[in-house]
């Protein structure tokens, strides 16, 4: 019994060590996530997605082995750690408002994915061709995680590169609405290259046109929902003091870029290639982040 005691001791103070240097505040809890994204800004941005692209891309050759292939939980693992620059740098300016436009946002994505299952409209017949983990009414259930991020990444880089021009309403509609376009025009036929979804044919590699016109409706609906959620001013003054905060679109623009390169899709590679001009652009991407 006497050499319980020392031990046990030993491993209630570390345990109660761990807990006073948790966060017991709100900022505290937004400084340590942005230390923990700071920090590993190479592994999260760069790593994640070239080893993503290179086992997506070996799931579809057939080089990976089941159960491995396509693992479900190992890519929403991925997916949720490339996402977490973005949720580091949105966390700020989340209040109830927020909150509150955000879940209005969520509900329009299972909504319109939903009646596109079923019925093929807004974004062309499609169904889901590998297991993408749990589904709600045949859509999955981190829907939202795939596509709210999305539009966020397109939203906020349009807010760096119209700079005061940004400010005009109808000017930041446009140019948001084609930025998550443009978006889809690399998503989708990487995702059908490797056999996430299928169409069933389609004119632009494998995606048919209708599709796009659906994600101009889509697009419309998240920025119109984003200007109710966030106050561009705030978001402006995060943007200029978080250097991470587009670092999920450097993560898209190596995966889905590379994906379309390995499967010859020229023209999504090419689109790829100019977001990530234009994310040098900003002059908020560290082209250092390329170095471990």
């Amino acid at each position: 019994m006497s050499d319980d005691g020392p031990s046990t001791t030993s491993a209630g103070s570390r345990q109660g060590s761990f807990r006073d240097r948790l966060p017991n505040t709100r900022e505290g809890v937004e400084a340590l996530v942005d230390g923990l994204v700071r920090e590993n800004r190479f592994t999260i941005a760069v790593l994640f997605p070239a080893i993503g692209a290179v086992t997506l891309v070996g799931s579809a050759e057939g080089w990976v082995p089941e159960p491995f292939a396509f693992h479900p939980w190992f890519v929403l693992f991925g997916v949720c750690v490339m996402r977490s620059p973005l949720v580091a740098g949105v966390l700020p300016l989340l209040d109830r408002r927020a909150a509150g436009w955000l879940a209005v946002l969520v509900s329009y994505t299972y909504l319109i994915e939903s009646v596109g299952v079923r019925t093929g409209w807004p974004y062309g017949s499609f169904e889901y061709a590998i297991d993408l983990g749990p589904m709600l009414g045949g859509v999955p259930l981190a829907l939202p995680v795939f596509f709210i991020p999305l539009v966020v990444n397109a939203y906020l880089l349009c807010l760096l590169l119209l700079g005061g021009r940004a400010s005009n309403g109808w000017t930041r509609l446009l140019a948001v609405s084609a930025t998550v376009v443009a978006m889809d025009v690399v998503l989708d036929p990487g995702a059908v290259a490797v056999g996430f979804w299928t169409f069933g044919g389609g004119a632009f590699y494998g995606v048919p046109l209708s599709n796009y016109a659906g994600w101009v409706l889509s697009a419309v609906v998240a920025v119109v929902t984003l200007d109710r959620a966030f106050d561009t001013d705030a978001v402006r003054e995060r943007l200029a003091t978080c250097e991470f905060m587009l670092d999920d679109m450097v993560s898209f623009v190596i995966l889905w870029g590379g994906i379309n390169v390995w499967f010859g899709n020229s023209l999504p590679a090419l689109v790829a290639l100019a977001f990530g001009l234009g994310l040098l652009g900003t002059d908020r991407f560290d082209a250092g982040l390329l170095r471990p």
